[in-house]
């Protein structure tokens, strides 16, 4: 039932919207979006957010489903690992601050290059793989707002969030705090995107998988097989 899925995303995305301005207004400064953690800090974090957090989870839930498509429905396969490594290396860049904190310095992009080069052999590996579950998975919701979610990401936010733009609006009222926020939204906006996506994505590959359940080369045996042994 797509329209019943779809009410609840709906409302998930509303309560947690609802839930995130209300604890704002509520205790002002509980959103943690600038958080200086030493009196020589001037750029401060916002690493320790509710609104980061909900994106990391987020970001893992992607990826969880992207897993579970490419174990359950091979036909797919050569999508769902592209997108979930795209998941796995915006989760890492999400997770910047605490790998350059408790583990080394600039460690986050070493793991997006290896995941980032992973991720493109993988697509020139299996390109005709990709071009047939496109073919069979085309046109998609899921991919659709996929889309959608990566445009919001890779550019929308990339140039709203810019700070010589809000520095530019505000002049001499400019806050970091209003362009951190600004740009967290956005990108939470994205990420739901993102998720409602994916889940509309796993659901239209399992349902390719429960029609084609063999891949087209195994039926093309085994009916060669059958027409083999009727002859005799």
């Amino acid at each position: 039932m797509p329209w019943l899925r779809y009410l609840l995303y709906f409302i998930a995305i509303t309560f947690v919207s609802w839930a995130l301005t209300q604890m704002e207004l509520a205790s002002p400064g509980s959103l943690k979006l600038h958080v200086l953690l030493s009196e020589a800090d001037r750029f401060g974090t916002s690493e320790y957010s509710p609104v980061e957090i909900i994106q990391a989870i987020i970001l893992g839930l992607c990826g969880a489903v992207m897993w579970w498509v490419a174990r359950h429905c091979p036909s797919q396969q050569a999508i769902a690992i592209p997108f979930g490594g795209m998941a796995l290396a915006f989760l890492v860049r999400e997770l910047d601050y605490f790998l350059d904190s408790f583990f080394a310095d600039n460690l986050w992009q070493i793991l997006i290059v290896i995941i980032g080069a992973l991720v493109i052999v993988h697509v020139v590996r299996n390109r005709k793989r990709l071009k047939i579950a496109l073919a069979r998975i085309w046109p998609s919701p899921g991919l659709t707002l996929l889309f959608a979610g990566a445009v919001i990401l890779f550019a929308f936010v990339r140039f709203v969030g810019h700070e010589p733009l809000w520095m530019s609006i505000l002049g001499d009222d400019y806050r970091r705090i209003v362009k951190l926020a600004v740009e967290e939204f956005i990108e939470l906006m994205g990420y739901f995107l993102w998720m409602i996506g994916s889940i509309e994505y796993a659901f239209q590959a399992r349902a390719i998988a429960v029609a084609e359940p063999q891949p087209a080369a195994r039926r093309r045996r085994v009916k060669r097989r059958h027409d083999t042994e009727g002859r005799f």
